[in-house]
């Protein structure tokens, strides 16, 4: 009897363990069922300092569009040929998918994810993670609604509801805005926050507030001739709370020597061996008309080894014949840049000239913008002294949308979404359409063609509300 008694107990053991051990070798120590919190945010900053900086014809063509660069040869892209390769779906892939839903998961595991060593919520910490969060997801909001007007909002990226509807765009925005606010006043500088998980500030809760601010600054002025007086508002709060004060200010994702994490320009132009891009013309010839001190670290020189030139936009180019990439942006290592201070002292200009209670004159921070875009880019003080002085580049307070819209666009060189959202505003440079161009120069990107087939519906709800699903359709921002 004892020894059926054992044999049991001896069976039932070795059952367990087995069973245990079982479950172990099922287990994926490098494939973690939950990924850390933090781990989501990174993906997130990565993703979205990725897709702002491509130069991938296939997501980001903002360059060609803004006649910054010209392809060589097949310019297609460069004639607003959106369908082909489906950028419009990329792009919004990229915002929805790579980016919010990350953010999304982020905020989902902190409350469990984010703890003291004895076990209990880390509320400050808890607090402000959650607050750089909401203010990336707002920036990625923002490109969205800049870029396709109405969106799925309320009720995006929602498991339970696969036919969203759009949200009309000035609502979206006004919400955004009113969330910006909340996560300005709950960034703590005295907490902690994601450390070298984050990619952009290393957590320094400082940097985010300035960064929010600056943010507030951006969104306001953008608004500005559609409603004066909330942008009226919005900036002089946002300057209230502290913006950038310096290029150490700059939101920047510093990417690494070797893959994977590398400057995507890298990995388009130089890893993948492509002898794709060459300056336009457009931009070149700006350059070379204001004698501008940035002209050789934009570009290199042409085949002539003195002078520069670009190509004509639209028309199919010999790589060996013009002005190329200068070779420091194509660095694996160079820097995607989400926003810098060079943008936020045209901002103050634009602030200023329109009569809004911010310190200084427009002139002066017009001065200022400038001179950090040329120190940024590696000139000098002087060299910004002396540019400023030039005819076309002397600010002009009569025509101050020329000014400022002009060297704007010269300061956006290398983020060629935002050059491409500042043209549309000011409506300058005063840009021709490409040759053999199908279509006016784009002022909004048309609905994914998996929204047309898929998502029907609401995407003709949307299409009717804003008068037309058409690249020629302005958003409700741009009113000139």
């Amino acid at each position: 009897m004892k020894k059926n008694i054992y044999l049991t107990l001896l069976a039932v053991i070795l059952i367990t363990a087995c069973t245990k051990n079982l479950t172990e070798l099922n287990r994926d120590p490098k494939s973690p069922a939950t990924a850390p919190s933090y781990a989501f945010v990174t993906n997130a900053e990565r993703s979205f300092s990725n897709t702002l900086a491509s130069s991938n014809v296939n997501l980001n063509i903002f360059r060609l569009i803004v006649q910054h660069w010209q392809e060589t040869q097949y310019p297609e892209e460069s004639q607003y040929d959106l369908g082909t390769r489906e950028i419009n779906d990329a792009v919004w892939n990229a915002m929805y998918r790579d980016v919010i839903r990350d953010l999304r998961e982020a905020k989902a595991l902190i409350p469990a994810d984010v703890l003291k060593q004895d076990g209990t919520p880390d509320l400050d910490k808890q607090t402000n993670q959650l607050a750089i969060i909401e203010v990336m997801e707002i920036y990625a909001w923002f490109y969205l609604v800049s870029t396709f007007g109405n969106i799925p909002y309320n009720q995006a990226l929602d498991i339970e509801n696969p036919f969203p509807v759009y949200d009309d765009a000035k609502t979206v925005y006004n919400d955004l805005l009113a969330r910006l606010d909340v996560a300005i006043e709950n960034l703590n500088t005295a907490n902690e926050s994601f450390g070298t998980a984050d990619l952009i500030y290393n957590g320094d809760t400082g940097k985010w507030k300035k960064f929010a601010n600056s943010l507030k600054l951006k969104m306001g002025l953008l608004i500005a001739d559609d409603d004066n007086e909330k942008a009226k508002a919005t900036v002089e709060s946002a300057v209230a709370g502290g913006v950038f004060t310096s290029n150490s200010d700059n939101a920047e994702v510093h990417y690494l020597n070797a893959p994977p994490n590398t400057n995507p320009i890298w990995v388009d132009l130089v890893q993948s061996g492509r002898d794709d891009f060459v300056g336009a013309s457009t931009l070149v010839d700006q350059l070379e008309e204001f004698s501008d001190p940035r002209l050789n670290d934009f570009f290199t020189p042409d085949q002539t080894g003195t002078g520069y030139s670009g190509a004509p936009p639209g028309e199919q180019s010999a790589f060996a014949q013009y002005s190329h990439v200068n070779p420091t942006i194509t660095r694996a290592d160079f820097p995607g840049l989400l926003m810098d201070y060079a943008e936020v002292e045209f901002g103050l200009a634009e602030a200023a000239q329109r009569g809004y209670d911010v310190a200084g004159t427009a002139a002066s921070h017009y001065g200022n913008a400038v001179t950090a875009s040329i120190l940024y880019w590696g000139g000098t003080a002087g060299d910004a002294t002396a540019y400023l002085l030039r005819p076309g580049v002397l600010y002009n307070p009569v025509n101050w949308k020329m000014s400022i819209g002009l060297q704007q666009w010269i300061a956006f060189y290398n983020r060629g979404w935002d050059a491409w959202i500042s043209w549309r505003k000011f409506d300058y440079p005063q840009l021709q359409p490409a040759s053999d161009a199908l279509s006016e120069i784009p002022k909004r990107f048309p609905y994914p063609v998996n929204e047309q087939n898929v998502n029907t519906k609401n995407y003709e709800a949307a299409s009717s509300a804003i008068g037309g699903d058409e690249v020629e359709t302005k958003l409700w921002w741009d009113k000139y």
